[in-house]
């Protein structure tokens, strides 16, 4: 018997299962460090962070121009 392929579910009417979607790391520091979006930018903390992780973890581009904290795109992914 062949195999089949594509989503079993789509006859009987059935949506794909979706996986749960993870936090970035920035968002498990922020989370660490107990902050909200007010209190990013204050955070000495979360800003040697961004500036240790930001040519391979994602922090919003926002704080980096505020920060004026520059990514080296040579490590970039």
């Amino acid at each position: 018997m062949a195999r089949k392929r594509g989503n079993p579910g789509w006859t009987s009417g059935r949506p794909a299962k979706l996986r749960p979607c993870l936090a970035t790391a920035f968002e498990q520091e922020v989370r660490r460090l107990g902050l909200d979006e007010q209190n990013y930018i204050g955070s000495a903390k979360l800003r040697q962070w961004c500036q240790d992780n930001k040519d391979r973890r994602y922090v919003p581009e926002s704080l980096l121009k505020l920060w004026r904290i520059t990514v080296d795109l040579k490590f970039a992914p």
